[in-house]
């Protein structure tokens, strides 16, 4: 094991430019599971979403974008902010579910791999910067970080790239009301060993699977819509049973987290959730103060981004982290010594936490 620390040394994100709001939705058509239509009009369905998500407008990437164009984007702007060259990385890991996807096809496109083509996009010459992606539903940013921090500790690297991406917006069923719910974007982050000498880094990490009856909760399937079923497959949500999954398990693995860092919730600065909807978030962090005992502010200390950007899977913490480190997410800011919490749940079902302390 190498005797360092694991540093943030950069951060970076896209925001497509196209907003899509929730009056957008209006004139859709959507059906129940059954392949009935709602009883309510699209207004009543509408109101009641944006009620349970917080989602008022989401971002979807412009149609000759590709998860990899955004994926780029937001690792150009991590190493502009970060102190290293591109030719200095080791790994580039790319986190995404469907790959690169054309607006109208539904095909994903994963070979040569993301990050691969991320590695094309910069220009890299060096051979050493190896590139390989990962699969790990909405953690996968997270689980890819977990990656890069065990990658440095074992002496494997000392730069990695990490980024999410995803055009989620193309994999939707337009005829299921959860397709309000998903948004496109891509966050980056560099991760970088240090001295072991210095004040902060990655302090401890948790992870964890439940594949048996909660591998349904997410998943593909085909349309809602009984006269248009030929075949293709959507994304597929159980949002009853994933908010219950997420609510008993989600704070358990963040505590898990901070216990292994010795770090009690009155130390830690911020939370930074996956933004999946924005009563389950409050939810869990409801459930985390109830099992620590003790309570914060829950809007200085929870951030949130999903009521203007949408759930854009494994981009929205890292695209949370670098608002917040450009001074562009209103009452939020991150300082010298701050210890923050990362924590996500998705498909798998999977579940992990990070705890970080800022240098």
């Amino acid at each position: 094991m190498r005797d360092c620390k694991v540093i943030i040394n950069g951060v970076g994100s896209c925001i497509p430019e196209r907003i899509v709001k929730n009056e957008d939705f209006l004139n859709s058509e959507f059906y129940q599971e059954n392949g009935e239509k709602f009883e309510a009009d699209n207004a009543e369905i509408i109101r009641k979403f944006e009620g349970i998500t917080g989602i008022k407008a989401r971002r979807y990437a412009n149609d000759d974008q590709k998860a990899s164009d955004l994926a780029t984007i937001a690792a150009k702007n991590a190493l502009a902010n970060s102190t290293i060259d591109a030719e200095e990385l080791d790994y580039i890991i790319v986190a995404h579910n469907f790959g690169d996807m054309e607006v109208g096809t539904q095909r994903t496109d994963m070979m040569p791999s993301l990050a691969s083509r991320v590695k094309h996009n910069l220009n890299i010459q060096n051979p050493a910067t190896s590139c390989y992606d990962v699969v790990f539903g909405c953690p996968g940013w997270l689980q890819s970080s977990i990656q890069a921090y065990q990658m440095i500790k074992m002496g494997d690297a000392k730069n990695v790239l990490v980024v999410g991406t995803e055009t989620i917006s193309r994999i939707v069923d337009v005829h299921d009301r959860d397709s309000m719910i998903f948004s496109d974007g891509a966050g980056a982050t560099i991760f970088q060993g240090v001295s072991a000498d210095t004040n902060g880094g990655v302090l401890s990490q948790s992870s964890r699977t439940d594949a048996t009856v909660e591998l349904s909760y997410l998943e593909m399937g085909e349309t809602f819509h009984p006269e248009k079923k030929n075949g293709k497959r959507f994304i597929k949500m159980k949002g009853r049973k994933i908010y219950e999954y997420a609510l008993v398990n989600v704070a358990e693995a963040i505590k898990t987290a901070m216990d292994k860092a010795g770090v009690e919730l009155k130390d830690v600065d911020k939370i930074l959730i996956h933004q999946a909807n924005e009563k389950m978030d409050e939810a869990i962090l409801k459930k985390l103060f109830k099992i620590c005992g003790q309570e914060k502010p829950m809007a200085e200390f929870m951030p949130m981004t999903i009521q203007d950007l949408g759930n854009s899977s494994v981009a929205t913490i890292p695209t949370m982290l670098d608002l917040i480190q450009r001074n562009e997410l209103e009452g939020h800011q991150i300082n010298s010594e701050d210890i923050l919490v990362f924590a996500s749940v998705g498909a798998g079902m999977h579940i992990n936490a990070m705890v970080y302390k800022v240098p």
